[in-house]
Formats: C-alpha cells, structure tokens, sequence
C-alpha cells in the first residue's frame, strides 16, 4: 500500500526483502519460481470474502479520494490509518491477488510452498478496513485454499498485533482455525485477542490466542511455539498452513513493547518449516506483516524466512551489492550478517516480573483451549 507521508507502511521493507533474496541467489535456485504481480482481483473475486457494498465504497474513496473526508467514510474503515489515494483499491486488489496466487499454486500442487511479503494485511473484517489495511490479505489465502478444495487450513499469525480480522472472518467456520500470538490488546492495538476467545457457534475450539505481555523476548517467543501453537495446530491436523511473519515484536520496532531479536526469526521460521512437513506434507503459505523499522529487522527477516521454505543455508555476511541498495534506499548503517542486533540491556527486576507474566499467558491460554484439544492438557 502507498499510503504515504510519513506512514509506518514503509515499501523499502518489501523492496530489501527481495533485493536480498535475489543477492543472495535464491531465486536461481532450482526449483525455485519468482512470479511478477497478477493483475488485480476483480469485484466478484473479491467477493468471496467481502461484502459488496463495502468493496463498492473502496472504489468510490479510491477514484475520489476527496470524499473520504466525509464522516461516513468512517464506517468503512477508510481515514487514518487508512488514509484514502487514487489506486488505493487496485493497490490492495494486486496484493490480494498475488496471495490467491500462492495459495492456488499451493491447492493445486503446482508449488510445495509460496512466499508472498508483500501480502500480510490481517486487521480488515468483511465490510471494513483496519490496522494499516483495506483488503485483508490473509483471509484471501485462507478463503483460496478452501475455495479449491482443501477441507482443513490453519492459520498462525505471528505478529504483535492480534489477527483479529482474521479471526472473525472464520471465527464460526469449523474448516478453518486460527492462531495468534501477540502482545495483550490490554496494552496494545486493536484490543482483542484474548485466550476466551475460542471460536463461534458451530467452531469450538477453533480460535486459539496468546496474549504475551509487554518486554516479551525470544524466549517467550520459543515457548509459545512449543507450548501452545504446535500442539493446538497438530490436533486440529490441517491440509495447509497460511502464516502471518510480522516481525513488529522485534525491539526497534516503533509500534509495539516486545524486544525479540534477530537470533529469534531462523528457530521461528524453522519451527513452522517442521510444522508444515508434519502435519500437512510441506504445504504451507507465508505472508509478510508488520515490521515498522524498515531497514533492521523485516528485509533480514523474510529473506532468511524465503530461504528456510525452499531449504537453502544463505550466504553469510550479506552481500555488498545488497548493503550498498539499502544505503541507497536510505539506510545509514546497513548490517552485515544476518543475525547482527544490538538489543537494549536487561533490565533483571523487569524481565523476571515479565517471564512470571510469560508463564501465566501461557497457562491460561492452554486453559481455555485444553476442553477442545487433549494435547493441552
């Protein structure tokens, strides 16, 4: 999306990741396909998921941006964070596209595995925009991956903001579940997300949420691999997987509390490359998210997450070529080696009162899933 001026939706972090895949030879891999952006979804392709009247109002704000001034833009999400532009919508229908494109490749055997970075938007429900989004992007991959005959998807959503659209896009559909590890909506947008929130009518046990707490690290982050997301997702034995990779939780990240480090991202994207081969013979869908510090944690990030999925070791320290793109792209002290950070020191009253918050999280949200699924007893 090009919502502009100083928007933390900064399209250097997408452009880095590729440029370092691509320098650091993953798309001359065997094997291995980059395909160039389709065209955009059209109006009853994007009604599989969402409501006409609201697609209508994107159209309307995109071809007259002036409009959204109004106060009834409002109801459909468009103003703030979404801010209207000319394009918006065929912005938002091309990164759509481009995630039912990995997700019908996935369904129909033609790849083992798609990476879409810059797909990612989880926040806007059926008839809204939210969160930095107008088309939500992840239930698009979910819907395609059911659309083509695939009975069971799950969906992991790793950002530090809770997958809430999401959720409610599938909350009572018992052919989808949906996993989100966050921290809590007590302290952070949009609110929601919490463990008692498991699933419509119809859907027990379908939605799984992990609210961690503020100044959560990497270890927090390997515990709710192991102890909650695993577990929950292997029982409920999906024919795919679709995963939201935000890397907002990183500690330079301007918008959240949570202080992961690059060391974290390879044992994350390992632990869901294990996951894929267990429980549904590899296939799985990655999509971008957030990561609102464009030249630290997201291009690293997702390019090491590419390499995982078709099994490459990259090259180590990063290419010149690639350090010398992000110095013209505006980064003033490019890292060298994939896993370079300089996290802020430990604060020993501070991290001891929040891994004991850690262990609670974790407690309370096997709790409330444990009556559904026996491996959280």
């Amino acid at each position: 999306m090009r919502f502009g001026g100083d928007h933390p939706t900064d399209q250097r972090r997408h452009q880095l990741a590729v440029a370092l895949c691509r320098e650091t030879g993953l798309f001359a891999l065997p094997g291995v396909a980059y395909e160039p952006p389709p065209p955009p979804l059209d109006d009853a392709a994007l009604a599989r998921v969402f409501a006409p009247a609201f697609i209508k109002a994107v159209h309307r704000y995109s071809e007259n941006p002036v409009l959204a001034a109004a106060p009834d833009a409002s109801q459909w999400g468009i103003g703030g964070d979404n801010n209207a532009y000319p394009e918006m919508h065929e912005d938002s229908a091309r990164v759509s596209a481009a995630a039912a494109a990995g997700a019908l490749a996935v369904a129909s055997g033609r790849a083992r595995r798609a990476f879409v970075p810059a797909a990612g938007a989880h926040h806007g429900t059926h008839n809204r925009a939210w969160g930095f989004g107008i088309y939500n992007e992840t239930a698009i991959a979910v819907q395609w991956l059911l659309d083509a005959g695939l009975e069971r998807v799950a969906y992991i959503d790793l950002d530090v903001h809770h997958g809430n659209g999401t959720q409610w896009i599938f909350y009572e559909n018992p052919r989808v579940m949906t996993v989100s590890v966050h921290e809590s909506g007590r302290h952070l947008f949009p609110g929601s997300g919490f463990p008692q929130e498991t699933g419509g009518p119809g859907a027990p046990g379908f939605s799984a949420n992990l609210a961690l707490p503020p100044f959560a690290g990497n270890d927090a982050y390997r515990r709710a691999l192991a102890e909650f997301v695993v577990p929950v997702v292997a029982a409920f034995a999906p024919d795919a997987i679709v995963t939201q990779c935000g890397v907002d939780h990183h500690h330079a990240d301007p918008l959240a509390h949570m202080l992961t480090t690059m060391e974290l991202y390879p044992e994350l994207w390992a632990t869901l490359d294990r996951l894929a081969n267990d429980v549904c013979d590899g296939r799985w869908i990655a999509l971008g998210g957030g990561g609102y510090n464009p030249c630290v944690a997201p291009p690293r990030a997702w390019a090491a997450l590419a390499h995982r999925m078709v099994g490459s070791t990259p090259p180590d320290p990063l290419p010149e070529r690639w350090r010398d793109t992000a110095r013209d792209l505006g980064c003033t002290e490019p890292a060298r080696t994939w896993t370079e950070d300089t996290p802020p020191p430990p604060e020993p009253d501070r991290d001891r009162h929040t891994a004991a918050q850690v262990d609670e999280a974790i407690a309370r949200s096997r709790l409330c899933l444990s009556p559904f699924w026996s491996t959280l007893r």
